[in-house]
């Protein structure tokens, strides 16, 4: 039987992940300046509207010759021309003759053929051929690399630098990609205060705010931070009227997901719009609310800095991306050996914060030490999450685990 939380069944992480994927859809498309479509999803097949190259041009400095002149050396051609990249050479190669020619230098009509320059002796107007050199080499045909009417790119696709490259090379300025989300977020609460301000004596600053438009952002998406609405239900209402006057594709908020007097939010989204689920069968994060509000997804996360984070990375994360065209949004992990135990712990499924070192025999991970849901430097001191699944109320050191990996700039 599945347990329960304020009178609701929890979920697991995969059916809250789910349920989630399943309301967001796939942005339309705008048409942006090809630098800035990098690491975005195309969202129109990519034509070519002339062949690549446009010309048969030399791979090679040498010479370019007619291949029955060359099939046999030593022998001595004249000299009766240059070709230049970026130039049409008028010089015509007649038997017994060769055209001096530059890498990517249009190949003069009646050659075929190549020969570098380390292989010639060059003598006045004349020029020894020293090997003998097989038709057609050295020589980059017309539509090597893209014929005219090829679908070189299709809709998508992800754009990496090469893809941008291409976009170039087919003189493409501008292209279709999937529209970035524009994200509201709204912090709730009566302790907590944007930095800038002076707190009260029971008043804390807005980090969740922050930290949640930054990993908003380190996925494509735009945050828009509405700053933080008071513990009155009006004001959380009045927050998220505002979010949807900003056009918001996607409503993030933090804190008033719990059972308590003051967690409006669960409240307000029940009044205005459809509560899907508020319940998790995790920790940190198990008050986690989903639903919609006038079309919006609106993900409602708790206050705890900790939970509010990793609520983000499990679910807002996935969703924004589906929003930008991916199909597939993996995080990347490893296996680790814990150095200290987990202690007794409720059957969900816990993201522990570690340490990690890596070793001869593979990684290591320590507990960065308290692992309460409201100590944001236990994240900032981790590399990783462990993921300890459910069911599991202990474990001992020495235990392999799957672990989050968190380690910004680089991969495991």
């Amino acid at each position: 039987m599945r347990k329960r939380y304020g009178g609701r069944p929890t979920l697991s992480v995969e059916e809250a992940r789910e349920r989630i994927l399943e309301t967001v859809r796939v942005l339309e498309p705008e048409r942006v300046p090809i630098l800035d479509a990098l690491g975005r999803v195309l969202a129109e097949p990519v034509v070519a509207e002339r062949d690549i190259p446009p010309l048969s041009n030399s791979a090679m400095d040498g010479y370019a010759v007619r291949g029955e002149d060359v099939a046999q050396a030593p022998v001595r051609l004249r000299v009766i021309g240059e070709a230049a990249a970026g130039h049409v050479c008028e010089a015509r190669v007649e038997p017994g003759t060769a055209v001096r020619i530059m890498t990517g230098a249009p190949i003069p009509e009646g050659a075929d053929t190549v020969v570098r320059f380390e292989d010639t002796r060059l003598e006045g107007e004349w020029v020894e051929i020293l090997v003998p050199v097989s038709k057609g080499k050295n020589v980059r045909p017309a539509g090597e690399d893209v014929r005219a009417g090829q679908e070189v790119l299709s809709p998508g696709k992800v754009l990496r630098p090469q893809e941008i490259g291409m976009l170039a090379a087919l003189g493409r300025t501008e292209v279709a990609v999937v529209r970035r989300p524009r994200v509201a977020i709204l912090a709730t609460g009566d302790e907590v205060v944007p930095p800038g301000q002076t707190p009260g004596p029971a008043q804390i600053y807005d980090a969740n705010t922050y930290t949640v438009s930054a990993l908003v952002r380190s996925v494509g998406g735009i945050p828009l931070p509405l700053g933080v609405a008071r513990d009155q239900e009006e004001l959380v209402r009045e927050g998220i009227r505002r979010a949807l006057e900003a056009r918001a594709d996607f409503i993030i908020t933090s804190g008033g997901v719990s059972v308590g007097d003051f967690d409006l939010v669960k409240q307000v989204l029940a009044a205005e719009g459809e509560m899907r689920f508020w319940s998790l069968n995790m920790k940190p994060g198990r008050p986690l609310a989903f639903g919609v509000v006038a079309g919006v997804p609106l993900l409602g996360l708790p206050g705890n800095p900790v939970s509010a984070m990793v609520g983000t990375l499990m679910f807002a994360r996935p969703a924004l991306m589906k929003m930008q065209g991916f199909t597939e949004w993996p995080w990347p992990t490893v296996r680790a050996r814990l150095l200290d135990p987990i202690p007794s712990k409720d059957e969900r499924r816990h993201y522990v914060r570690v340490v990690l070192r890596e070793t001869a025999d593979g990684y290591e991970a320590r507990l960065t030490g308290d692992q309460g849901s409201g100590i944001l430097n236990s994240l900032v001191l981790a590399d990783g999450l462990a993921v300890i699944p459910e069911g599991i109320t202990s474990l001992p050191a020495g235990t392999e685990v799957e672990v989050l990996w968190l380690k910004w700039g680089k991969m495991p």
